[in-house]
């Protein structure tokens, strides 16, 4: 029983670090060429921030899920969560193929904030099940706020 929890746990962040294994293949090429050139606010963290910060809101997001993936929830509760919870992980990695490999920093303002409302609806269906589940995706959308105002920020200094 406890090496099928332990793998459950294992590929819950596996499974969110995938999204962002998807966002860095758009990323890190656009780093040094294109996102360089922009013009970003003066409150833009150093790049080589932005790597350990997702890793760590990737590794809260998987215990999160698994979390909510193993409590004992009714099933129409358990869909309605997940449904959610892959949506926003969606577009998680929507967002950096837009704004990274698409370069279009405007639709990318609108997915970020398709996924503000996606967590913010994740958040509310992990806490009927698991209030730490919820709890853990506090960072992941204060993080993905500052984003989104960075993102914008952007959008309107080019």
């Amino acid at each position: 029983m406890r090496t099928q929890s332990a793998l459950k746990l294992v590929g819950s962040i596996i499974i969110c670090q995938m999204a962002g294994l998807i966002g860095a293949f758009f990323t890190t090429s656009a780093i040094p060429t294109w996102y360089a050139g922009l013009v970003k606010p003066s409150f833009s963290p150093p790049n080589y921030l932005f790597g350990p910060v997702w890793t760590i809101l990737y590794t809260l997001m998987g215990i999160s899920l698994y979390l909510v993936w193993t409590a004992k929830v009714r099933p129409n509760s358990f869909k309605a969560a997940m449904i959610v919870f892959w949506t926003q992980l969606i577009l998680n990695a929507l967002w950096s193929i837009i704004f990274f490999g698409l370069r279009s920093p405007i639709f990318a303002f609108i997915v970020i904030v398709m996924m503000l409302m996606m967590i913010a609806l994740t958040i509310d269906r992990f806490q009927r099940t698991s209030k730490i589940a919820a709890y853990l995706l506090i960072p992941y959308i204060l993080w993905v706020a500052f984003a989104a105002v960075l993102n914008l920020a952007i959008v309107l200094l080019n």
